[in-house]
């Protein structure tokens, strides 16, 4: 439906019809009333990429994420939905799966509409791609797979510090078999998070036990995980997970199989996702601010060109241990 046929039907000029819907302009009430009924009538939607075109500016950010499903990517859009919405911009929202054939395809079609800015919250990391984002003259935010760059912002947690602390604190509560329980070794951010933990695990002091399994970023990718760990004869008295999301499943799977955590076996997740401390028992993790990365990435993406803008581009977030039930000392 076009703006001419609501004009045709309400018997009034295109111009008329715009001032009405656009609210500007003086229009007698009668025919405002007139024109919104009509409109209503004939399901009238305002074609928002062409008003958007007219106005010379664009008020839609675009956001790419991994994982939909995952409550640590959808803590992360809503800070940037609601940031976006106090300063009059929409929210364009995609997915990539883990998948680097669709974030590519999902970058492109970002990219191929009228936009304001790009954040890509997402671990695949093509080298390409983000290279080739670098020369956008639109703002792109990333949290954690790009170097920062003139019009680029890297948001990224010091996961080397945040796999120490999990590391020297299991250590100092008699722990010294350790298994890693990660998803898709190809995406660096993932291998990152296991290589930093292993090394951390290489330096500590006495006799040290560790392997990895993998799984899906999912509580049944934990669980899978977990069993492929018990079934090829590896008793860990310590199992770190690379997300809250996984350790979900590990502790289901632990239960399963007649486990006590942490009676014989500790848990560690990473994220500190709100769902987190109402596991049974709740979870010890480690807190990735996810409500500071979120107004970093939507900061990065509305300031102003200059000034606020170029002060926002490699920024780095402390992650902190939470200690709960779900760690104790090595049986």
């Amino acid at each position: 439906m076009r703006l001419e046929d609501v004009a045709d039907r309400a018997r009034v000029s295109i111009s008329t019809v715009s001032r009405v819907l656009s609210n500007t302009g003086r229009v007698s009430e009668r025919t405002r009333t007139r024109v919104l009924k009509v409109a209503e009538a004939l399901r009238y939607q305002p074609d928002i990429r062409a008003r958007t075109l007219a106005a010379g500016k664009s008020k839609t950010l675009g956001l790419v994420v991994s994982n939909l499903q995952n409550p640590f990517f959808v803590d992360i859009i809503s800070v940037i939905d609601a940031d976006a919405h106090r300063a009059g911009y929409a929210v364009a929202l995609a997915s990539t799966d883990y998948r680097p054939q669709k974030f590519a395809a999902a970058v492109q079609w970002m990219l191929g509409h009228r936009l304001a800015g790009l954040a890509l919250v997402v671990s695949e990391e093509e080298a390409a791609l983000v290279d080739s984002l670098a020369s956008e003259t639109i703002p792109v935010a990333f949290y954690g797979v790009a170097a920062a760059g003139p019009n680029v912002t890297n948001v990224r947690t010091d996961d080397c510090r945040g796999m120490k602390r999990v590391a020297e604190y299991l250590h100092a509560l008699g722990h010294r078999r350790f298994a890693f329980v990660g998803h898709d070794a190809r995406l660096k951010p993932l291998q990152d998070r296991r290589t930093f933990f292993l090394e951390a695990v290489a330096r500590l002091s006495g006799s040290i036990e560790s392997t990895a399994a993998h799984g899906s970023d999912s509580p049944a990718g934990g669980s899978q995980a977990t069993r492929q760990l018990l079934s090829a004869g590896f008793m860990p008295s310590a199992i770190i997970c690379a997300s809250d999301f996984m350790a979900l499943g590990v502790l289901k799977a632990l239960r399963e199989h007649g486990l006590a955590v942490p009676g014989d076996v500790s848990v560690v997740g990473y994220g500190n996702i709100r769902l987190s401390e109402y596991t049974t028992p709740p979870l010890t993790t480690v807190d990735v601010p996810r409500e500071q990365i979120g107004h970093a990435v939507s900061s990065a993406l509305l300031a102003p060109a200059g000034g606020a803008r170029d002060a926002l581009r490699d920024i780095i977030l402390e992650p902190e241990l939470i200690i709960r039930e779900s760690t104790g000392p090595a049986a």
